[in-house]
């Protein structure tokens, strides 16, 4: 699996609380469980207008259809080629 990084743009989002995000995540895992095996999403980050999704996927299209299936744009998706964090320094 590959992973990925999805960059949304919703508007207000940075608003949604409570009963709102729990709809949004039921509506994505409704259409992951369509996808599974094929897609995964890890977590969220949500920040003014746009939220950064990160997801293990088969493919750059498995992730697009899971757009398709939820109803959430995927306006930008990148593969993440690696990471690098303060540990990184000592290795």
């Amino acid at each position: 699996m590959k992973k990925y990084i999805i960059e949304r743009n919703i508007p207000g989002v940075e608003k949604l609380q409570g009963a709102e995000l729990r709809g949004a995540a039921a509506t994505s895992n409704a259409a992951l469980a369509q996808l599974s095996p094929r897609v995964q999403w890890i977590e969220s980050f949500v920040t003014k207008d746009k939220t950064f999704c990160i997801y293990l996927a088969d493919s750059e299209g498995a992730v697009q259809e899971h757009a398709k299936l939820s109803g959430f744009p995927a306006n930008k998706i990148t593969e993440i080629a690696g990471t690098i964090d303060p540990t990184t320094a000592g290795a």
